[in-house]
């Protein structure tokens, strides 16, 4: 259990670099799907579009969905997108840097799909083979056909084995010219990302480089402060749950103790010690204030304790109060 909790451990301390890694795994991992996939062309001309366009853009689709659900980051954004606004306003410039954050490593893997697709030519061949110029490419002499029947054989041009129209226009004909467009959009569309990701990563940076650090301040602020919070409600759970079972333990024990007339045992050392984690939080009633209360009015961000309300209000400039104690000060946030 400690093996796989210095796993973990590592794992969020290394979250970017780990991230990171999975997005790259998952671009391989989306080479090897297509290279793997049984690409079967219907060759009607009614779903041959539908088909090819499917193939081309419904796994990059399916792609970035899991890009996302594998961030750990987007129940933080949408927690604190939905949040109410409380006593800590809410930045959009850091909603929106968290976001592209999570987005540019989301798209790497559908990226790679697409392009992997358009390289190869096998959807845009399926897809378009229907609107080949027969009268560039084709046949000039042959008899006219109808509409119907031009698509019905030109829809057969992907399947070899079944195309019959050698005589309008050549099947290797076809599927070269089909394929050639498919790559020249391809490689398009490489450097378009390529370029997009280059004016993302170096000079959005460059032009707003002061609302760029303060975005990513507070995003890193954010993502500590969840994990700060979760590791201390983590441990004021082990050291409630510690004291009830000491609790019960001494309940049994005086009771048996009566029972048998012997002493009753002497509570452990260490109970106090857990007592004293509890910051005045003993009930579930005021945990279950405390947790709502964080949701719904977190603390602003600085670090001056809040000044204490006098009988003629609140307390002025003139006579400041002493600090608070720790613990009548974790009282006093858990009943805000």
């Amino acid at each position: 259990m400690d093996k796989f909790r210095m796993i973990f451990q590592f794992l969020q301390s290394n979250q970017e670099s780990f991230m990171n890694g999975i997005c790259g795994i998952m671009a391989l991992a989306s080479a090897q799907m297509y290279s793997a996939f049984d690409f079967n062309c219907p060759c009607l001309p009614r779903y041959n579009l539908a088909y090819g366009l499917g193939i081309l853009l419904v796994p990059p689709f399916i792609l970035l969905l899991l890009g996302f659900v594998l961030n750990n980051n987007i129940s933080m954004l949408a927690e604190e997108w939905r949040r109410p606004r409380g006593q800590r306003g809410k930045d959009p410039a850091v909603l929106r840097y968290m976001f592209c954050s999570m987005a540019q490593r989301a798209m790497v893997a559908p990226v790679v799909w697409v392009s992997v697709t358009l390289l190869d030519g096998k959807c845009i061949t399926c897809a378009f083979c229907t609107s080949v110029p027969v009268e560039t490419l084709g046949n000039a002499s042959h008899p006219s056909l109808s509409q119907g029947e031009m698509k019905k054989v030109l829809a057969r041009i992907p399947c070899k084995d079944i195309y019959d129209g050698q005589e309008l226009i050549a099947n290797e004909v076809a599927i070269r010219y089909l394929r050639c467009i498919s790559q020249a959009l391809g490689w398009c569309f490489v450097l378009l990302m390529t370029m997009l990701a280059f004016l993302v990563r170096f000079l959005r940076p460059c032009f707003t480089q002061a609302a760029f650090l303060k975005s990513r301040y507070w995003s890193h602020y954010i993502d500590i402060e969840r994990k700060l919070f979760d590791e201390t409600c983590a441990e004021h759970a082990r050291s409630f749950a510690k004291v009830c079972i000491q609790q019960f333990f001494e309940g049994m024990s005086t009771d048996l103790a009566a029972a048998r007339c012997h002493p009753p045992r002497k509570a452990p050392a260490d109970a106090g010690e857990a007592t004293e984690k509890l910051l005045g939080i003993i009930d579930q009633g005021t945990m279950n204030t405390a947790l709502k209360s964080w949701h719904r009015c977190k603390p602003p961000l600085h670090l001056h304790p809040p000044a204490l309300p006098s009988d003629n209000g609140w307390a002025g400039d003139e006579q400041p109060h002493p600090p608070m104690p720790r613990r009548e000060m974790a009282a006093y946030y858990s009943g805000v």
